[in-house]
């Protein structure tokens, strides 16, 4: 077995994956700026490498690799909204600093200024030989204005009538091919305007989704997993009421057939093991998953941690297991605010950290995360503020990330456990978070007062495959150690007295005599 071939095999035997994203373009912009040397994916350091994998990461998603035209750049460009966005995150940003949308694709060849095709196979597998995986990105929905099919294959895009891009061009763009000219429209979400540097594919032509499969399949024998940007925009039923009115009359008529169930079976005929990863929103989730995908984006946690609370995110933890276990966790990605803002103190921040560390499925961590920076970075600038490194994060993330990426986290199987109030009129027992994980002889108990003040509870500590009458209680973030008598915790449950956003990761064993 290859060396990349064994890292994917890795990635896909865990059901609860470590993945960092990393945008590809600003860490190689930066590391050239030292070098003093234009630096291609082939070049990027061993030691970048050896921090991804001393992490523990399973896998990198490099946001960023693929070609980008021209048209997207200028859109970048010109766009007023934008250059406020741009020099609120970069306030000394300049005209070469804005580069374009890594998701408005104009080949899915790697971008001739990363070092091209070849370059990324040289660095999957020095990556590999780090045991990390490597994850690209895939946009299903839409295509750069200037990709090659927008003249090539007018066909494959959804058209509208003769004027309109004069008559809407908030909604569709101009485009002369050899059999006369079309108006293309903007790829677009149904509840936003459209993105005016793409062009919206139509995903009920069979020529098209024929295309894109081969286009899947491509992609697929160049890293270990895709994730595929707003997976959910494809389904038949949601493409049909976004377009039904701007496609011809009877041809908003779904298939029967989904893209994703075809284009997923696609690649797996050759590649059992590849990771398919959804951005994925208004409930579809599990429809998705239920098309082949190995993990679905959690966005209703990341609002619940974020607005709703300890109670909230308890109940969402309530859902079937087999659900949860294809749920990718997060607490900021480049769409999001970073999480040192968003979670306004470093407190909050660690509370989230842990839980979304500590229950199934996978995590998905933000380069810059872990180093508590502030700013997020537009996707179509080339190059970011440069921001100090928080040690108190640097050394949390450290010593969180080592101890997740134990066995019994990976393999081992969880449980929602249950507080209730330590004394009368104490409403604060609702406010605590706990999970159980246990692999064989070893469990591992995990405490999050996820609130901003003190909270009391009894947690029932399911105490199966646990011998002994007293009972160690090891924190595993701070070396603290509590005894426990078994009798006890049977009797009453295991009292905790948080501080605000405190937590525990216990490692529970039976006390030395």
């Amino acid at each position: 077995m290859s060396l990349a071939a064994e890292a994917a095999a890795r990635l896909s035997s865990t059901d609860h994956p470590l993945l960092l994203e990393v945008n590809i373009r600003v860490l190689l912009g930066e590391l050239s700026r030292s070098a003093g040397r234009v630096l291609t994916l082939e070049d990027l350091p061993d030691d970048v490498l050896e921090s991804w994998a001393a992490r523990g990461f399973d896998a990198v998603w490099l946001m960023g690799v693929w070609t980008t035209g021209k048209t997207g750049q200028e859109i970048a460009r010109q766009d007023p909204g934008l250059r406020e966005v741009y020099r609120e995150a970069l306030p000394d940003v300049e005209e070469a600093d804005i580069v374009a949308s890594p998701y408005a694709v104009k080949a899915y060849t790697v971008a001739p200024s990363l070092g091209g095709n070849a370059a990324l196979a040289v660095l999957r597998r020095r990556m590999a030989k780090h045991g990390l995986g490597l994850i690209l990105d895939f946009v299903c929905n839409h295509t750069a204005r200037d990709h090659r099919w927008v003249t090539e294959h007018p066909e494959y895009y959804v058209l509208g009538e003769p004027g309109m891009a004069t008559d809407r061009p908030d909604a569709f763009f101009a485009v002369g091919t050899g059999d006369g000219d079309h108006a293309v429209a903007f790829g677009k979400d149904p509840y936003f305007p459209g993105w005016t540097d793409t062009a919206q594919l139509n995903h009920l032509h069979p020529g098209l989704r024929r295309a894109l499969t081969k286009e899947v399949v491509k992609i697929a024998g160049q890293c270990d997993g895709l994730r595929c940007d707003m997976a959910m925009l494809v389904l038949e039923d949601v493409f049909c009421r976004t377009w039904g009115e701007t496609l011809p009359a009877g041809e908003a008529q779904p298939t029967g057939e989904e893209f994703w169930s075809e284009a997923i079976a696609a690649v797996r005929k050759e590649r059992k093991d590849f990771l398919f990863i959804a951005e994925a929103y208004w409930d579809l989730e599990w429809r998705l998953q239920k098309l082949g995908f190995d993990f679905t984006y959690d966005k209703k946690l990341y609002d619940r941690l974020l607005r709703e609370g300890a109670f909230a995110v308890h109940e969402h933890l309530r859902a079937e297991l087999s659900y949860q276990q294809r749920s990718l966790r997060f607490i900021e990605n480049h769409d999001e605010v970073r999480a040192a803002r968003a979670l306004s103190s470093p407190a909050w921040h660690c509370a989230a950290a842990v839980v979304i560390s500590c229950i199934p499925g996978g995590v998905l961590y933000h380069e810059g995360q872990m180093e508590g920076w502030m700013v997020r970075t537009p996707v179509q600038l080339g190059r970011r503020l440069v921001e100090p490194a928080s040690e108190q994060m640097v050394t949390f993330y450290r010593r969180l990330l080592a101890v997740v990426g134990e066995r019994i986290f990976r393999r081992g199987t969880w449980r929602l456990l249950e507080s209730r109030a330590a004394w009368h009129d104490n409403p604060s027992w609702s406010n605590i978070l706990g999970f159980r994980w246990q692999l064989r002889g070893e469990v591992r108990v995990v405490v999050v007062n996820y609130a901003p003040l003190t909270g009391q509870c009894y947690m029932d500590i399911e105490l199966e495959g646990l011998e002994g009458t007293t009972l160690e209680f090891r924190d595993l973030m701070t070396r603290a150690v509590f005894m426990r008598e078994r009798q006890a915790l049977l009797a009453k449950g295991m009292y905790f007295d948080l501080p605000p956003y405190g937590f525990h990761i216990f490692d529970v064993k039976p006390a030395r005599s």
